[in-house]
């Protein structure tokens, strides 16, 4: 009887000696993680698809701000449609799919994760320039630069995961305790590497960038305050612009804001000297906090954006699928 609990417990029984053992999770406790799980990473899919659509279907949206917002839905709608799935079915901690299949989670997940950090750089940059340099910005920040600057973010983002997780690619099983865990251990060097480059350095360069917009934009608003009663028609216009350029700058603030909240705890064991682990079993809470920020982004749009309000209306009406809906107006 005792050996045959045993064998329950395990997630290959066939193999006594190899294999890991499953959690004990009382079957209450494992519906309500599958449930609460679940839920999320579907708000998480419809929210950025909403998004995704509302950017590529009006004509109205199409501008460098807007691609770069495109840009981090596409990550945050992968995080929900791919990423989250696969942690939903390791909440047994047991990995059944192979080593070939751990590689390719990894290397994927790595890749969506510094694609977002890469849009959170390049949305800050833009903000940056909207704010403290108006005149020059039409100018200097065009929608084609924006899609190259994109697409190398992405194309560099590939290249850099391969090379940090050159090892693990080649040698997936390589940090398995046991059979049925997947698992990849950047050692204290790598690490320390990808923390400087896919924490430290963005991060460090998105809270100087907003700091100097902060600045900015109070100056500004004393100024427009200051001048508020001898205010011409032209200049109205230009107020208006300048308002409307710190509105975006405050939206995308707390989006960054909230980034750097949800990614901090994941990054955690680097700032006391630990090896960062990704295994079905470390570190859990960490890792869906950052996955949950994916989840926010698009509800901070729809708190702050009264043209992601209207396209959402738009959408689930469809009345995108009406001829000339692409030229609808929605700012």
């Amino acid at each position: 009887m005792m050996e045959t609990l045993d064998t329950a417990e395990l997630c290959f029984p066939q193999l006594l000696n190899n294999s890991c053992r499953k959690p004990m999770l009382s079957q209450s406790d494992a519906l309500l993680a599958y449930i609460l799980l679940s839920s999320i990473s579907l708000i998480t899919v419809a929210l950025n698809l909403l998004v995704i659509i509302s950017i590529s279907h009006f004509r109205q949206l199409h501008n460098p701000t807007n691609f770069l917002i495109l840009s981090l839905a596409v990550s945050d709608f992968l995080v929900g449609l791919l990423l989250m799935p696969v942690e939903i079915l390791l909440t047994e901690t047991c990995w059944y799919l192979g080593d070939h299949m751990c590689a390719l989670y990894y290397i994927v997940e790595f890749i969506i994760t510094s694609s977002s950090v890469g849009s959170m750089v390049l949305i800050s940059i833009d903000r940056y320039l909207a704010i403290c340099d108006p005149l020059q910005y039409t100018t200097k920040v065009t929608l084609d630069r924006t899609k190259i600057c994109v697409c190398l973010c992405w194309i560099c983002s590939v290249l850099y995961n391969s090379l940090i997780l050159n090892h693990f690619l080649t040698q997936p099983d390589g940090h398995n305790s046991c059979y049925g865990e997947c698992v990849v251990i950047l050692n204290y060097i790598t690490g320390t590497v990808d923390f400087v480059f896919t924490f430290i350095s963005p991060i460090s360069v998105i809270v100087i960038l907003y700091m100097r917009v902060f600045v900015v934009a109070v100056s500004q608003a004393r100024t427009m305050r200051s001048h508020i009663a001898t205010v011409t028609v032209q200049s109205t216009v230009k107020v208006t612009a300048k308002k409307s350029e710190m509105k975006a700058a405050r939206t995308l603030g707390v989006v960054v804001v909230v980034f750097v909240i949800c990614i901090c705890p994941y990054y955690s064991p680097v700032l006391i000297g630990e090896d960062i682990e990704d295994s079905s079993s470390s570190s859990p809470i960490a890792l869906w906090l950052f996955y949950f920020n994916s989840c926010l982004n698009p509800m901070i749009y729809a708190f702050f954006y009264p043209w992601f309000r209207k396209s959402i209306k738009l959408i689930v009406t469809l009345q995108i699928l009406k001829p000339g809906s692409r030229d609808a107006k929605i700012l």
